[in-house]
């Protein structure tokens, strides 16, 4: 894939020209989607190959159940529609005709957290992540810019089991280079610091760059971690830099509850317990916003509100 570091192009729109690409080298897959396919950016591989793709209509749980069957067959079935709709509207399917019988089906849904701006609480999946999270044996996956985008999708392409991507709607900038690695489960160290350790994930990772960057010239040194795989978690890393620095804040696009902040608490209570800043949408639906920025300063998770609880949280523990 040619990228563009300049004017990077939204993951949706990157999941959508990688899912082409897998297409041209394996037969077996196929692609669903629940009349959504330009949001999705799934009608690239209609258009590409139109004998593989199925429109199932506004009937997202009889996706997910087709899903299920082509699995059975021996396809490799990618399910897309909105996150709100895969995590909610087809959950009874996705958990019991997908996960329990752990067949091999890719659920990429798109417009999650409240970044989708003006579609308001009913499109705002900020509660995505503690569903899927709470059901056995699928994996979830939460790609932070386009180039991990395009090699997560196709790590989970070999990957054989469910798997829940959750992506944003807009441009995310570039974090890594081209040549970067990425291995299911195994988080990225973005920037080493000594002070405190912020754990991110998605759109909020570069966020969470910029206010790493502003706490140092205030003289606070921060590690920040991207947790491409919030499921599983990958505790090592957690555990390693709880340790190094003491300080953990998570930071993330959804509900404080249930969410990375949640599976970071989980781990840590019983392993190392150190006192854990979970930055997040707060116990609240979402709400309609001119832009996603609007938005972020709202539900206080911008830049601004990163430093500012990082420094709180410093000041009294």
């Amino acid at each position: 894939m040619k990228h563009n570091v300049k004017n990077p192009l939204s993951n949706r729109e990157i999941y959508g020209i990688t899912l082409c690409e897998l297409g041209e080298e394996n037969k077996d897959i196929v692609v669903l989607d629940a009349d959504l396919s330009k949001s999705t950016n799934t009608y690239r591989f209609k258009e590409k190959f139109p004998e593989r793709f199925f429109n199932m209509g506004i009937a997202e749980a009889n996706m997910i159940s087709v899903a299920a069957g082509l699995a059975t067959v021996g396809k490799i079935p990618f399910a897309s529609t909105f996150s709100v709709f895969a995590s909610t509207r087809a959950l009874e399917q996705l958990r019991t005709s997908i996960a329990y019988p752990r067949l091999n089906v890719k659920i990429v849904a798109t417009n999650a957290g409240i970044e989708i701006g003006g579609d308001g609480a009913t499109h705002q999946a900020i509660e995505d992540i503690a569903i899927i999270r709470s059901i056995p044996n699928i994996i979830i996956i939460s790609p932070s810019d386009p180039v991990s985008t395009e090699k997560l999708i196709r790590a989970i392409s070999e990957y054989n089991g469910p798997v829940y991507v959750r992506l944003g709607r807009w441009p995310n900038p570039y974090i890594y280079n081209l040549n970067e690695k990425f291995e299911i489960g195994k988080a990225k160290i973005i920037k080493e610091g000594s002070d405190l350790t912020i754990i991110s994930t998605g759109n909020m990772v570069n966020k969470c760059v910029q206010a790493s960057e502003i706490l140092n010239s205030k003289g606070i040194s921060s590690t920040v971690i991207d947790m491409l795989t919030i499921k599983p978690l990958d505790c090592d890393i957690v555990l390693e830099y709880a340790k190094k620095t003491k300080h953990i804040i998570t930071v993330e696009d959804h509900s404080i509850i249930g969410g990375l902040g949640g599976a970071v608490s989980e781990f840590l209570s019983t392993t190392y317990p150190i006192k854990i800043k979970v930055i997040g949408i707060k116990d609240t639906f979402g709400t309609s916003g001119r832009n996603p920025e609007d938005l972020f300063n709202y539900f206080h998770i911008n830049t601004e509100d990163i430093v500012k609880e990082a420094e709180l949280f410093l000041k009294f523990n």
